[in-house]
């Protein structure tokens, strides 16, 4: 018999935890050792949540470049290192250990000064960040997902803590006040907390966000000083995400003025809020969003910077959370004027099955009427394109930078944004 299988017959669940986790750390150690302690005197901010992560981090390596910093990037849309940036191609929201060693030893080798990485709650519980040193902690916001692996909400959210606690040591630890999880992550928090949100009590309290169509202007205050600034990208949840960097920005004591000039630099990050026009006046948005709390924010992102209809192209992923698909149906139904609902990636599930999980949430909130359902995507989002009219605004929800679809058929090419501007030139050509 296998010993792993064999620990598991004989041994207590909770002596078989430790026993793996202790597997796992000792031979994390051999492969840092392996590549010459590759993290040892870097300076790295880590950034967690549920939503935000990627755009936060994003933003944040453009904030310091702006600055003046030298920069390495990891997440899971690109990854940059000294200003040579390249798009994600990996088919995992978990980085190999291999993978990421060699990233922090070539950030250690090109001497920069920040190393931003998107840390995912699945690394986290996989002990894969363990001993790399984090200069300051970040947590965006805590919402359902990935409950088909963690099984509750709390075990998520406890996965995520370890970035904040002593596990990780980080020297601070940035915190959304506002979010309901904020008082969890207050009391894991090994670090010198810092604040952000609309509470009065906030370190950088948001006294005001504004969005539109053209971008958003943000007001930030401290004690002393304020923040008043803007940017090209939109959404009042991006505003949240600005707020974080900003944060970040005070904790590295960078001056008002500089904050804003920074802030303001940033840009759209590819697969999230990016934005396509249409000759004919009406825009495309792509987004990553595939879970409830996304989808609800890039849908009221939408609302409230157009004057015209907004429709929306979405499914819902295979093999995950079944429990978010008819959540997401009645999201649908009340930010958006007609839902096209399509297939995203059904990896080795029934598409049909899916699609029906979804049409029950829709169902529930009567927005039947409202609904065209058609399983192939790209007819999907053609249908849509097609449909809009001038000033309306179009949310094409769940693969966002995407080059890829994990179809019961393998991993098929796909790249979001190209299809959509294929499929606007096909329609003009019509």
């Amino acid at each position: 018999m296998n010993p792993k299988k064999l620990l598991r017959k004989v041994a207590p669940k909770k002596a078989v935890k430790l026993a793996e986790e202790s597997y796992r750390k000792s031979r994390l150690g051999a492969t840092h050792i392996g590549y010459g302690l590759p993290a040892r005197n870097l300076r790295v901010i880590g950034v967690t949540g549920t939503n935000g992560k990627t755009s936060t981090c994003n933003f944040l390596n453009d904030a310091l470049k702006h600055a003046g910093y030298s920069t390495a990037l990891y997440t899971t849309a690109v990854i940059e290192m000294a200003g040579e940036r390249s798009i994600n191609t990996n088919h995992t929201t978990v980085p190999k250990t291999k993978d990421l060693f060699r990233f922090l030893k070539l950030a250690k080798v090109k001497k920069v000064d920040f190393v931003i990485l998107e840390v995912t709650a699945h690394a986290l519980h996989q002990h894969k960040m363990w001993g790399i040193p984090i200069e300051i902690a970040v947590m965006t916001n805590i919402s359902q997902d990935h409950l088909d692996y963690f099984g509750t909400m709390e075990k998520y959210a406890q996965a995520k803590a370890r970035l904040f606690s002593s596990y990780m040591k980080p020297k601070w630890c940035v915190l959304n006040i506002d979010d309901e999880w904020f008082d969890f992550y207050k009391s894991a928090s090994s670090g010198q907390v810092f604040t952000y949100g609309k509470d009065k009590s906030a370190d950088l309290r948001i006294s005001s966000i504004k969005s539109s169509a053209h971008g958003l202007s943000l007001r930030l205050d401290r004690s002393d000083h304020s923040i008043v600034t803007t940017s090209g990208v939109i959404g009042e949840f991006n505003g949240y995400n600005l707020a974080t960097v900003a944060s970040i920005c005070e904790i590295l004591g960078m001056r008002p003025d500089e904050i804003r000039k920074v802030i303001g630099a940033v840009g759209a990050v590819p697969g999230r809020m990016e934005m396509i026009t249409s000759p004919k006046g009406f825009t495309a948005v792509v987004d990553y969003a595939h879970a409830p709390d996304a989808l609800e924010k890039a849908l009221l992102a939408l609302r409230t910077a157009t004057t015209g209809k907004v429709l929306v192209v979405f499914g819902a992923t295979g093999d995950r959370d079944t429990t978010k698909r008819p959540i997401m149906g009645e999201i649908a139904v009340k930010y958006a004027d007609h839902i096209y609902l399509t297939d995203d990636e059904t990896y080795t599930e029934n598409g049909d099955i899916i699609r029906k999980a979804v049409y029950a949430g829709i169902v529930s909130a009567k927005g039947g009427t409202k609904t065209t359902e058609i399983a192939d995507r790209r007819e999907a989002i053609k249908k849509a394109l097609t449909d809009a009219k001038k000033g309306d605004m179009i949310l094409i929800a769940g693969l966002g930078h995407q080059n890829y679809r994990a179809m019961n058929e393998g991993h098929i090419p796909w790249q979001e944004t190209d299809v959509v501007r294929e499929l606007l030139q096909e329609i003009d050509r019509q």
